[in-house]
């Protein structure tokens, strides 16, 4: 059914007690991320707000071929960032200064140099970055973003700053690369206007101000998710203000606001 997805608060450790409006941390919790329930129409997408008073894991993500062939299924794990808060001198670990071998990488990620290693970006709202699966990164303290992924839960841990929680590096370095990003993968969003964000193969992502375009409207067909960022829209004549995110199926079921962002989100046929 079209309208508002259900959200889920997950606590993590490294998130924070105080969130950026809309959002409210149940008292003495510390919640990192808000998951946007994916629908039965697009199962594929998992559409999260991250907020981060501490530095994730360093980590890794299997491409679906990955998982395929170790017969688990289409659970590969690509996504991309859009910095939507940023404290100063806030950043993001993505890569690495130089080539790497494997047999590097896990030493690295065992005496805990793997982060010096790593190229570590620093951030302002409206910096947005696509991650392949495959590539080392970690999220630094002090970030507020949205991430569009896959909807796949498969992450291994790298390096966790001597948190108590379990590590990965067998599964992790038969899939990590060891190389430097690509910073084709970057680019600067705008607060206002159109841009393309993502362009497939797995999945597509827009950003748009007022109704799209009949060439954005023909990327969606069908089901999409909608993501206001300023301004609301109704999605089935339902409200829908930033912070949320929602079903639709169909561009005609959205009223776009004159002076509203918001983006826009659907996968690709396999």
């Amino acid at each position: 059914m079209s309208g508002s997805l259900p959200i889920r608060q997950v606590e993590k450790p490294w998130g924070k007690d105080v969130l950026p409006a809309p959002f409210l941390a149940p008292e003495g919790k510390r919640i990192g991320e808000i998951w946007f329930e994916p629908p039965a129409e697009l199962p594929e997408l998992l559409v999260k707000y991250i907020f981060t008073s501490e530095k994730l894991s360093v980590q890794v993500h299997p491409s679906d071929a990955q998982t395929l062939a170790k017969g688990i299924g289409r659970q590969g794990k690509e996504e991309c960032w859009l910095i939507v808060g940023a404290e100063p001198g806030a950043t993001l670990g993505i890569g690495f200064r130089e080539d790497l071998t494997g047999e590097e990488m896990r030493a690295a990620a065992l005496d805990g140099s793997i982060e010096d290693l790593m190229v570590w970006h620093e951030v302002s709202p409206g910096d947005f970055f696509y991650i392949p699966a495959n590539t080392v990164h970690a999220i630094g303290a002090g970030v507020s973003l949205i991430e569009v992924q896959q909807n796949s839960d498969i992450t291994y841990r790298l390096f966790d700053y001597g948190r108590p929680r379990e590590l990965h590096l067998e599964e992790g370095m038969a899939v990590a690369k060891g190389e430097p990003y690509a910073m084709r993968w970057h680019k600067r969003v705008a607060p206002r206007g159109s841009q393309v964000l993502v362009d497939g193969p797995l999945f597509l992502l827009d950003q748009i101000e007022g109704a799209p375009t009949d060439e954005v409207a023909a990327r969606y067909p069908g089901a999409l998710l909608v993501i206001p960022r300023m301004g609301s829209v109704t999605v089935a004549g339902s409200d829908v203000a930033p912070g949320g995110c929602a079903l639709a199926h169909g561009i005609e079921e959205i009223g776009f606001a004159p002076d509203g962002v918001c983006l826009l989100a659907r996968g690709c046929a396999a």
